[in-house]
């Protein structure tokens, strides 16, 4: 009797540190995560931390092949920083890892033709945004969350498939318009020789 007691509040205390390290890893990573996305975003949308502000993006979207270039730099910034915010907060985080997964695949297009690595212009850190986000989605935002203090009313089991399936729409649509536009510009381009 004495081993199963002491067996069971092992078990328990075990239990309780795992959950504990568990929650505390998802802070960090959200904190992490939505931190470097906050920071990416406004850039784009401010001007902060360097970066070129919503006209400057929206030129540079332009180029890239992205039209129109400013809603689609509104668009961006907006999932890169709100979706990091709301990472980063475990606020509507499949949403907010939605989000940023599809934020990150429009980024990550540009990159393909670099190949993987970063010091090459490749798409190693756009990737490894999206999939951290998305990979928050799944795994929920843990115990130190607004969700968890909130009941999980913006983190149902529903809200995944829904918002994942229409950011992916969103996303396909924007890299799909884009290669269109790069299309026609070559073949405009070519046609001019």
């Amino acid at each position: 009797m004495g081993h199963t007691m002491f067996c069971g509040r092992r078990h328990r205390h075990s239990h309780r540190v795992h959950s504990t390290r568990h929650d505390l890893g998802l802070l960090a990573l959200r904190l992490g995560t939505g931190g470097v996305l906050f920071a990416h975003g406004t850039q784009k949308l401010f001007g902060w931390f360097g970066g070129y502000g919503l006209e400057g993006t929206g030129k540079a979207m332009e180029q890239l092949g992205f039209r129109p270039g400013t809603r689609v730099a509104l668009a961006s910034g907006l999932g890169e920083a709100g979706g990091g915010t709301l990472l980063a907060m475990g606020l509507a985080t499949p949403g907010a890892g939605a989000a940023v997964a599809a934020a990150m695949a429009g980024a990550a297009s540009v990159h393909v033709p670099a190949g993987f690595f970063n010091d090459k212009g490749g798409l190693e850190f756009p990737a490894f945004l999206g999939f951290a986000g998305a990979a928050l989605a799944l795994s929920g935002p843990g115990a130190w969350s607004l969700d968890h203090l909130l009941g999980h009313r913006t983190n149902r089991p529903w809200m995944l498939p829904v918002t994942f399936a229409g950011a992916a729409a969103a996303a396909a649509f924007v890299i799909t318009r884009r290669l269109a536009v790069q299309r026609e510009q070559q073949g405009e381009g070519s046609g001019a020789q």
